[in-house]
């Protein structure tokens, strides 16, 4: 089995102090490899980098929401004021509340909310979104809502199908994710074909129409959705990052160690090796000394071919 290769490399004051392994892959319009880097076919949790198709499931099991809606749907959002609004609106609209939420509390993610909570709340969790759309879908089936979660309930049977069918391989191992929702192994190339086959569905118009609820303020998927038009993007908790271009080409990305930092400059040298130009302030992530910049996380030189 292939490991991880070396991918960036972490510089402070003009030193290598550090490197990320990783691997990475980019698949064509039918979900061919054209790239491949590592261990792309291994069996691994793609976290919520899988959230686009289990939106997409909600979708075909009946859900039928606005597009800010969807989007918030197939999020980690930030916990930010609008994001824990809509939230709520939509939980509403299906006579629900925050208590029948399943997600484990938490303070918003993002720091100017986190430092205005006073609690931790199921609402403001980064996954509530997700959450609230599996609520609704049950709803509007008829399914029971106080055990969703459980892998064998119609609604996550019918994720895990999705889920199968869109990545072209079947699932190697069912996890809990950290909301408490089921998680599916797939491989990296998997999880690629799934970015490629719902870029074009009605998922990847709202993700792309509503970036910011797909993330939220200072957040990597924002800053690259809104950079490359047409493009969609969902990071993944452990260094899980996914993206898929208008025209079908994907790519699917995993940090050995788990780190978040090395995902967007890894994207962006794979958006570039795609003919995407332009987005050097994307490039680099700062490294930070006494609150300042004082060296920067980046791709390795010739380290994509």
């Amino acid at each position: 089995m292939t490991s991880p290769v070396p991918l960036v490399e972490v510089v402070r004051s003009g030193l290598r102090e550090g490197l990320h392994h990783g691997s990475a892959v980019v698949v064509d319009p039918q979900g061919g490899p054209l790239l491949s880097l590592g261990s792309t076919t291994a069996p691994m949790y793609p976290r919520s980098s899988l959230k686009p198709a289990q939106a997409t499931a909600m979708l075909r099991c009946g859900l039928d929401l606005p597009s800010a809606d969807l989007a918030l749907a197939a999020s980690s959002h930030s916990g930010e004021q609008d994001h824990v609004r809509r939230v709520a609106a939509l939980l509403e609209r299906f006579s629900l509340t925050e208590d029948d939420l399943r997600c484990p509390p938490d303070l918003p993610m993002d720091e100017t909310a986190r430092r205005g909570a006073s609690v931790e709340r199921r609402i403001t969790m980064n996954c509530s979104g997700k959450h609230a759309a599996m609520l609704a879908t049950c709803v509007i089936n008829g399914w029971s809502t106080a055990d969703h979660l459980d892998p064998k309930h119609p609604l996550q049977v019918a994720i895990a199908d999705t889920v199968v069918e869109l990545a072209g391989e079947p699932l190697a191992g069912t996890g809990v994710d950290g909301c408490g929702a089921p998680l599916f192994a797939i491989s990296l190339t998997g999880l690629a074909r799934v970015f490629q086959r719902v870029v074009g569905t009605p998922v990847g118009a709202a993700m792309r129409e509503h970036p910011w609820l797909v993330a939220g303020t200072d957040r990597q998927d924002t800053y690259l959705m809104a950079a490359v038009p047409g493009l969609i993007s969902k990071i993944g908790a452990e260094g899980v990052f996914a993206f898929a271009l208008p025209d079908g080409r994907a790519a699917a990305i995993k940090v050995a160690d788990g780190a978040g930092r090395p995902r967007l400059p890894i994207a962006v040298g794979l958006l570039d090796r795609l003919g995407i130009t332009g987005l050097e302030h994307l490039a680099e992530e700062p490294v930070l000394g006494g609150g300042r910049p004082v060296g920067s996380v980046r791709l390795i030189p010739g380290a994509l071919g």
